[in-house]
């Protein structure tokens, strides 16, 4: 797999993976080697460790504890997948959390609260943000921390067809989310009935569609406020939100901060995101 190390300062390290495997690639056995987070900004795959089988689309965490197995699978994933990937030294990570079940959840469905600071590290990897990429890993890293020990999250197993339609339609939404999507839309993409595709993909990825739709719209805007000066009002309407002011609380809600707040944390010095780390 083509992998490209962005960053080390011994204590964290960031990779950005480019995966090409398509289904018929023979899978492999794995062994995670440090505390990680990989987000997943493109593509799909699945994982097993531990005994249990994670599907994991664009805005998903894959987490791994050292010393653990685990298989990646692509047997229903034909486009590849990227990764970016913060992989923590011990004792950074027991800074964060000494409970080791924290860091053996496998995966982690795509969350606003995760979702935007990966896109604000995505950017700073490509060069358009001047704010310290260890240090966005570090706080991306507590925040994972934080909903973890806060939610524990469990998902209902199904068969491998269930699984390839909840990850396609859930691709679909991802590279469709600017437009209007109903339940309906999603549910006739996935060729199944409204109430079926709710059940299949609330129990394959742990987030209905409304809230991946949601999601998916929270990371574009991310995207947009770090690469361009765009008016908020544009970046609203370009990620797929139809109204000003919804969008500016949902954002909000997510990133602790406005709109441009979190656009003026993108072009920050390096150093700022550190002092707000210290503070908490």
């Amino acid at each position: 797999m083509p992998a490209t190390t962005l960053l080390d300062t011994g204590s964290i390290c960031i990779v950005d993976y480019r995966c090409t495997a398509v289904p018929g690639d023979a899978p492999f056995e794995e062994r995670h080697r440090s505390h990680m987070l990989a987000y997943v900004r493109r593509g799909s795959f699945g994982c097993r460790t531990r005994g249990r089988l994670h599907e994991l689309v664009p805005g998903s965490m894959f987490v791994g504890h050292p010393g653990d197995d685990y298989v990646c699978l692509h047997e229903h994933h034909t486009n590849g997948d990227e990764c970016l990937s913060f992989q923590l030294a011990p004792a950074l990570a027991a800074s964060l959390d000494d409970q080791s079940r924290t860091w053996r959840v496998g995966s982690v469905p795509p969350v606003p609260e995760l979702g935007v600071m990966a896109e604000l590290a995505q950017a700073t990897a490509e060069g358009r943000s001047d704010v310290g990429l260890d240090e966005i890993g570090m706080m991306l890293a507590a925040r994972f921390v934080d909903l973890v020990r806060g939610k524990r999250t469990s998902r209902s197993a199904l068969v491998s067809r269930d699984r390839r339609r909840v990850v396609d339609t859930a691709r679909w939404i991802d590279e469709n989310a600017h437009e209007p999507i109903t339940l309906t839309d999603a549910a006739r993409h996935s060729g199944l009935s409204d109430f079926h595709f709710l059940r299949l993909f609330r129990a394959g990825l742990d987030v209905t569609p409304h809230q991946y739709l949601v999601r998916c719209r929270l990371r574009r805007a991310a995207r947009l406020l770090s690469q361009a000066d765009k008016p908020v009002t544009d970046v609203a309407f370009e990620s797929g939100f139809g109204d000003l002011s919804n969008f500016i609380r949902t954002f909000r809600r997510a990133a602790g901060m406005s709109p441009r707040a979190f656009r003026r944390l993108s072009r920050a010095e390096r150093g700022v995101l550190s002092v707000r780390f210290a503070a908490g």
